[in-house]
Order: C-alpha cells, then sequence, then structure tokens
C-alpha cells in the first residue's frame, strides 16, 4: 500500500540569525522529517530540526557548486511520496530570488501540496539593523528589489532606468561580483554620482559588516574590502540615515526554546 503523499513547505529561513525565523517557519523546520537546506542557512536554524530529521546540503551560494535545481526538485518529490513532511530551507524569502516558483510549479504538477512559508529579507534586515528606512517620506517614494545579474552570469541590461530613478531606493541582490560593473550602470543611466549607497556583509548576523560611501565610490570600497558573505547593496537618499554603530540588538539573542511535544 503507498503511503499518504507528505508535504513541502518552501521556507524562508531569513538572514541568518535564528531570532529572526517566523513563527511559522520556526514550526515548520521543528516539525520536519526531511530537511533540504541552502548553503546561507546558519547552523543553529539547522540544529532545531529534530534529531531524527534526514538533514542534506543543497548548497545554492553564488559563485559556488551546488545540487543542480532539477536534482533538488526530484529530491522533494520521492521525499514527498514516501509520506515525509518535507521542508526546503532557503536564506532570506524563498519569494525573492528564491526560485519558489519553480519549485512550486514542479511539485504541484506531481500532485504534491506545497506551502510556502516567507521569511525577512536581506534588505529589511539590513534597514532595521543599520538603522535607516527603505521608504522615507520626501526621499524615497519606492522601492526596487534586483539582481545584478540574469542566468549567465552577465550584468543584466534592462531594468537600469527605473533603478535610476533619485526617488527609489535599489536594494541590489546577489551581485556582489558585479558591484563596481552594476554602479558603473546605474550613473550610465542618470543616477546621481553622490547618491549616498551602503553594502551590508551578512545583514542580520551578528558579524554583519556596513560600507557607506557615495555612489561613485562603492564599487571600489567594496573591492577592497573583500567581502566573503552574502551581500546587498541599498543606493537612495534614505541610506543617508544609516549609523554604522547600529547592530539592532540590545542584548545578545537568546537560544530558542523548543516547544514542548
Amino acid at each position: 500500500m503507498q503511503p499518504e503523499p507528505g508535504r513541502v513547505r518552501l521556507v524562508g529561513a531569513g538572514p541568518g540569525a535564528a531570532d529572526l525565523l517566523t513563527v511559522r517557519a520556526l514550526r515548520a523546520v521543528e516539525g520536519a522529517q526531511a530537511l533540504l537546506y541552502d548553503a546561507l542557512v546558519a547552523d543553529e536554524v539547522v540544529a532545531l530540526a529534530p534529531a531524527a530529521c534526514l538533514k542534506i546540503q543543497t548548497g545554492k551560494r553564488a559563485g559556488r557548486a551546488s545540487m543542480r535545481q532539477e536534482t533538488i526538485n526530484r529530491l522533494m518529490l520521492r521525499l514527498a511520496r514516501r509520506g515525509l513532511q518535507v521542508v526546503r530551507l532557503k536564506g532570506g524569502d524563498p519569494s525573492v530570488f528564491g526560485r519558489v516558483g519553480e519549485e512550486a510549479a514542479f511539485l504541484r504538477g506531481h500532485g504534491v501540496e506545497v506551502e510556502v512559508v516567507p521569511g525577512v529579507t536581506a534588505a529589511s534586515a539590513a534597514a532595521a539593523q543599520f538603522g535607516f528606512p527603505l521608504t522615507h517620506r520626501g526621499e524615497a517614494r519606492r522601492l526596487l528589489i534586483a539582481t545584478a545579474s540574469v542566468r549567465d552570469g552577465a550584468l543584466a541590461d534592462a531594468g537600469w532606468a527605473q533603478a535610476a530613478d533619485p526617488e527609489t531606493t535599489l536594494a541590489l541582490y546577489m551581485g556582489r561580483d558585479r558591484i563596481e560593473a552594476a554602479l558603473r550602470r546605474l550613473i550610465e543611466h542618470g543616477r546621481s554620482p553622490r547618491t549616498p549607497a551602503l553594502a551590508v556583509e551578512n545583514a542580520g548576523r551578528p558579524d554583519a559588516r556596513l560600507l557607506a560611501a557615495p555612489l561613485e565610490r562603492l564599487g571600489a570600497e567594496v573591492a577592497a574590502a573583500a567581502f566573503d558573505g552574502p551581500v546587498v547593496v541599498l543606493v537612495g537618499e534614505a541610506c543617508a540615515l544609516a549609523q554604522p554603530a547600529a547592530r539592532g540588538e540590545v542584548d545578545p539573542p537568546q537560544p530558542l526554546a523548543r516547544r514542548a511535544p
């Protein structure tokens, strides 16, 4: 007799710190029977899964070897067909450059129930941690979340005119190795070279680093800093309000307590 098919939850782990998980995400991880997690998911988050949970690291970090997307899809399907409660754990929010649409479509196309659990995205975490708003009355009327690169790693050709709007805060993801070229392209399309700009490495984590510079200089500053972790770049007048000494924590985060079974 075939087991009842399980369910797959596509869960946002947030920017890294376990205490930035949503309650729903925490409950999903605590109830997982199989956990497929990306390389950027913190060890303290993975440790919240039950001891008996099957844990599989899938990679998924820019510029480094990772499991092929087709393999991840098939693995989720196989585990769900075994009747397991599967959690696919992604850094940040799964709907922001997390390929959630592809994975959900594949699973639903094979008759598997899917739930998406949102998470705190890097731009929000950076703004909270370093004390600046993403939108600001009179200065930043809109937020544009974009990626600097397209599928083959080349710099994207479209979208720079919208990003050059002086009333837009631009949050640029997945572009650590293309930052200088991306910021030059932004200036070429009309964004003032003197626009306040920030680069935040490991947003939301205790080891987060912030660089602040005018748009025309930020690329060189990032190159000199030799960042190794994930970087989000933010450009806009609201970025001038960033507090480099801020960390967004009054006390060190405490370990999350497990719920009673």
